[in-house]
């Protein structure tokens, strides 16, 4: 376990550059498990959960090699086994991808359900049902017993699957398990996440037939191989920048967050704007500012779906919304339970009432420093943000969930000026980890 310790109250300023996504590499790295062939993957974050997946792909008989800077060799052609059953698929949600990696690979696939972040319900149901729409037929071949989820499929054929729940995860491991199917498979009310278009990039440069990646729609015509042999670079992580772009706004710095897509930030940049900061971009950079006699206004959030403000920067964003002048809303439409991080803020002077689905933020505060617990990952970030706006000294325990996601995120805020250091937690704040 590990905490951080936060000296507030700094404005933050420079540069700060955005490593590749945790959300598509852990896609691309479950996808890479199906090639013919070996690849290179680059622009690999050095983070917590992108570790527990290689390492279970390594457990499956993938040949791994660390090039330095971000960049890995991968040779799948040795795997011998379709069960993933390593400890660390327990650890992370994105594990669930070697599912539909391994169902293409062997026709079956056996694995531990997969862990991640407890924010609420989050069933594996679509994904299952899917692979039934492919060949897997029957209780008994897609069977969960004692947490271990097995499918089996005498044949992979192609098919038209419509999910009752527009889901991410589902689209990709869909996506995967089509690639190599007999014949055509259409995925309707598909997720549109960038990082499904990038797994689907991947998959694509490796090989396969699909299209309509980023749309509602994508069609899958699977192939018999997928040679392999070429350099993939996976893209810059949203959330990531998202973060550091609301860092900027709570302590009223002026950063310019480098290496990430503007056109992911819009969501986020078209509220801040609306708020009253100062937003200038170019073609892979934002800069966020604020003029100091702004005085914020509220505004209101929904999360939704891709191309919608998404869901892993609600908490990071209702923290923004603390400082705002008046009553802002903030709507979580995507997961049941993804307020529990509220009394950690209000624990910092945040006026917070959660009614239902929604956050009733009044501002403006003035965090005050506190001992807080880092629920899950991005409350995690939350929590560093509030701190980073608080005065006095925050102290923010399982800090070890903040780095399952981002890279390097101590020696970046200290690169713009934060007062932010690294040290053992005391054994009285440990709790039992749910992820």
């Amino acid at each position: 376990m590990s905490s951080y310790r936060i000296v507030g109250a700094k404005r933050l300023h420079g540069d700060v550059n955005i490593s590749g996504s945790k959300n598509a590499v852990l896609g691309i790295l479950a996808a890479a498990m199906m090639l013919d062939g070996p690849c290179k993957i680059e622009n690999v974050p050095d983070i917590v959960d992108v570790h527990a997946m290689l390492e279970i792909c390594e457990t499956l008989g993938a040949k791994i090699k660390n090039c330095g800077d971000g960049v890995y060799e991968i040779d799948p052609t040795n795997i011998n086994t379709f069960e993933a059953t390593h400890p660390k698929v327990k650890n992370i949600r994105a594990s669930y991808y070697l599912l539909g990696a391994l169902l293409t690979r062997f026709k079956k696939a056996t694995m531990y359900m997969p862990g991640g972040c407890n924010f609420g319900n989050r069933p594996i149901d679509l994904h299952l049902k899917g692979f039934q729409k492919m060949g897997a037929k029957g209780t008994k071949a897609t069977d969960i017993r004692d947490g271990i989820i097995r499918i089996v499929a005498d044949e992979l054929r192609g098919a038209h699957i419509f999910l009752d729940v527009v889901s991410v995860g589902a689209t990709i491991n869909l996506m995967l398990a089509a690639t190599k199917a007999n014949g055509m498979t259409i995925i309707e009310n598909a997720a549109k996440e960038p990082h499904i278009v990038d797994v689907a990039n991947f998959l694509n440069s490796m090989g396969a037939n699909i299209k309509g990646a980023g749309t509602d729609t994508i069609r899958i015509k699977g192939v018999p191989v997928l040679a392999g042999g070429f350099s993939y670079s996976v893209i810059p992580d949203q959330i990531e920048a998202g973060t550091y772009m609301i860092a900027a706004a709570v302590t009223r710095g002026d950063v310019t967050i480098h290496n990430l897509i503007p056109k992911h930030m819009e969501p986020l940049t078209v509220k801040m704007l609306e708020m009253g900061f100062n937003i200038e971009q170019g073609d892979d950079w934002i800069r966020v500012s604020v003029d100091d006699d702004v005085e914020l206004e509220p505004t209101n959030f929904k999360t939704r779906p891709y191309p919608g403000f998404p869901t892993d920067l609600q908490p990071q964003a209702t923290v923004l919304l603390c400082l705002a002048n008046g009553m802002s809303r903030m709507h979580e439409n995507v997961w049941d339970n993804r307020f529990q991080y509220v009394p950690e803020l209000q624990s910092m002077g945040a006026s917070i009432q959660v009614v239902d689905k929604v956050a009733l933020v009044n501002g403006p505060v003035k965090f005050c420093g506190a001992s807080v617990t880092a629920l899950d990952l991005r409350a995690g970030a939350a929590m560093v943000l509030a701190g980073l706006a608080a005065d006095g000294v925050t102290t923010i325990y399982q800090a070890n969930r903040i780095d399952r996601g981002y890279e390097k995120i101590l020696e970046k805020l200290r690169g713009i000026g934060a007062e932010i250091e690294h040290s053992d937690e005391d054994m009285e704040h440990v709790t039992v980890d749910d992820e």
